[in-house]
């Protein structure tokens, strides 16, 4: 993480939770988890974060609420799924408000599948993240338009793991 210049900072946004995710990215925030060693600091300003963590499906009615504090955030910028409900939607899946995960309305660059996520596998996501928004920003200095991160460098989402599982057997 040596390539990092300045402290990342994240903002973090509850979809339509039941709020076990957002316990466990306060959890992160906390002493015993002490995310802050790695120099990220929580904002609620969109316009100052670099990550953007999402838990919670995407309905009807926050879907614009995510778009607007995406196209708030400057470039570059990283998206974070946490929890299964973030993926994919989750068990509120068959639900007739819900369109599914964050994926469905903006680009995701990493995934924390679980039910709720660990704040281990948060912070992992976290740091994964800081890769990539580190790729991003070497992409965009070198006047390259931003691209989608390869598979490879994204933590796979659970369906598409499900998936791989079903063409192999």
């Amino acid at each position: 993480m040596s390539y990092i210049t300045k402290s990342p900072w994240v903002i973090h946004y509850d979809g339509s939770s039941c709020n076990g995710c957002d316990i466990e990215v306060l959890a992160c925030l906390m002493p015993m988890y002490d995310v802050e060693r790695f120099g990220i600091i929580n904002t609620g300003n969109p316009k100052h974060a670099d990550v953007f963590l999402v838990t919670g499906s995407v309905n009807e009615q926050n879907k614009n609420v995510v778009k607007q504090i995406y196209e708030q955030m400057p470039e570059p910028k990283v998206v974070v799924a946490i929890g299964i409900c973030a993926c994919n939607g989750g068990i509120f899946k068959e639900c007739y408000n819900i369109l599914g995960g964050v994926d469905t309305v903006i680009p995701v660059d990493a995934y924390v599948p679980g039910c709720a996520a660990r704040p281990e596998a948060i912070i992992d996501a976290v740091v994964t993240g800081l890769g990539i928004l580190e790729q991003k920003r070497q992409a965009l200095a070198n006047g390259e338009l931003l691209k989608e991160p390869e598979p490879e460098a994204a933590v796979a989402a659970p369906e598409e793991a499900a998936e791989e599982g079903k063409e192999e057997a």
